[in-house]
């Protein structure tokens, strides 16, 4: 499966056994102190259940290219619905004010917005959670409404999506 490739970081799928590590709560020497965060076990334990997630457009860990530290994960929830499709993140709090998330989330939209029939990405976030706006904001993402409590950012194919994908 394709690994994205950004100037800091590797987007790699997670491994039927990086699941079962976290559901089972044993940790890897690859992983940072802080790894996994409550947001990674809950995706962990999705993934779990829903095993297609682990596929070339689904869930995928955040590791830093110097030092090989998973410090994240990022996924798409696949497959898209009418051209969209939803994207969620998570950086741990160590790795937290580096941009990862940012740089992440640029590289993975514009990969999916490279699949067949992907012609929007977005993801919702809490009004109350600022820094994640500033992150899809500067990942490129525009919020296009708000509901409630939450504010909906999205990227559509042919938005600038600027640099940050190496190959």
């Amino acid at each position: 499966m394709t690994e994205l490739i950004t100037d800091r970081l590797v987007l790699r799928p997670w491994t039927p056994a990086e699941v079962a590590a976290v559901v089972g709560d044993t940790r890897s020497a690859e992983w940072a102190d802080d790894f996994p965060a409550e947001g990674d076990r809950v995706i962990a334990g999705l993934l779990d259940q829903n095993r297609a997630w682990l596929g070339e457009h689904g869930h995928r860990l955040i590791i830093e290219r110097d030092g090989g530290r998973v410090v994240g994960a990022i996924g798409l929830f696949w497959p898209p619905h009418e051209g969209i499709l939803e994207i969620g993140y998570g950086v741990v709090a160590s790795r937290r004010g580096r941009g990862y998330a940012t740089e992440a989330a640029r590289a993975l939209a514009a990969f999916a917005l490279a699949a067949p029939g992907v012609d929007t990405v977005f993801a919702d976030v809490e009004l109350s959670n600022p820094a994640s706006m500033r992150v899809l904001e500067k990942a490129g993402f525009q919020q296009w409404s708000t509901v409630e409590n939450r504010a909906r950012f999205r990227m559509r194919g042919g938005d600038p999506l600027g640099a940050g994908l190496r190959s």
